[in-house]
């Protein structure tokens, strides 16, 4: 059974990616799945993969859900879909969208074929991790908990330009001081 190994760019940062190990017998859902669980993110919106050429220019549709938009021809199905059947040469490339308001673009590429199975391993399986994911809902994703608890006790969404009235006071006593010693001049 052939192995197919993709790498995974986050669309914004290519140094930022993941790579997959799958079955070629196994669908665009498996794939989609392993792609969200590699990023951290969750399985709560709609999703879809192009088949794509070096350009990374968009071509067929393999999707999660037949959605409520126009379509140039009917998109396949993920869960319907194999990996094999939509391979069409050794450098083949997909472009994957998550959540559409969000509209997360990560670039799938084909990097090796092995026929080598390992029976210990239950693929698909992340292979690699490279960089740092995006957060999928801001910063406390990231962080974490207790950055929200700190920027709640010293209140750091609060931002100042860094003047205070104090330093406004004494620079206008000073200009008041300057314009009185140059009319002692005249």
């Amino acid at each position: 059974m052939a192995i197919l190994k993709f790498r995974v760019y986050f669309e914004e940062d290519d140094s930022v990616y993941r790579d997959i190990a799958i079955k070629h017998t196994q669908t665009f859902k498996d794939l989609h799945l392993a792609i969200l669980t590699s990023y951290d993110f969750d399985n709560k919106h709609k999703a879809t993969f192009y088949r794509s050429n070096d350009l990374w220019l968009r071509g067929r549709e393999i999707s999660l859900a037949q959605y409520d938009k126009p379509y140039v021809a009917p998109p396949l199905l993920m869960d319907e879909t194999t990996i094999a059947s939509e391979i069409k040469d050794t450098n083949q490339r997909f472009i994957y969208v998550y959540d559409f308001a969000k509209n997360w673009g990560f670039q799938v590429a084909l990097i090796s074929v092995t026929k080598e199975e390992s029976s210990k391993t239950t693929y698909p399986t992340i292979t690699r991790k490279e960089g740092i994911g995006p957060p999928q809902y801001g910063t406390k994703s990231l962080l974490g908990e207790k950055f929200a608890d700190i920027e709640e006790k010293y209140d750091l969404k609060e931002v100042n330009d860094g003047f205070g009235e104090d330093g406004e006071e004494e620079a206008s006593g000073e200009e008041e001081q300057t314009e009185d010693n140059n009319e002692d001049f005249l």
